[in-house]
């Protein structure tokens, strides 16, 4: 129904940079809050960066002044710059958007992607 995909993951040497994107495909009437998730081994998912419909950001304290996020509406796209990378940022790196799938949606509801792996290291 509804599918998010991201993309860009790969290694990088600490210092280095990354963009990820994610685009939300499917029966898509509105989406509200886009946001980066990132699980790293043994730790819990945490929330990286949030972006609203209107643009509007928060960051994770660890990722300020390094990582921006920003969105595409007409491409229901969003994005993941991360610049000044450092091997504690290595982790999987969740998509997420809340989504109205249907003209009489009355809420939105929340839909994951699967997942791209940035691993940072010398």
């Amino acid at each position: 129904q509804v599918q998010l995909v991201e993309s860009g993951g790969g290694l990088v040497q600490p210092g280095g940079s990354l963009r990820l994107s994610c685009t939300a495909s499917g029966s898509i009437f509105g989406i509200g809050d886009m946001g980066w998730y990132r699980q790293a081994p043994a730790k819990e998912r945490e929330l990286v960066a949030l972006t609203t419909s209107g643009g509007s950001t928060n960051y994770a304290d660890s990722v300020k002044g390094r990582f921006t996020i920003s969105r595409d509406n007409a491409k229901n796209t969003v994005y993941l710059q991360m610049n000044s990378l450092k091997p504690e940022d290595t982790a999987v790196y969740f998509c997420n958007a809340g989504v109205l799938s249907s003209r009489w949606s009355l809420r939105f509801i929340p839909y994951w992607g699967n997942g791209t792996l940035v691993t940072v290291s010398p």
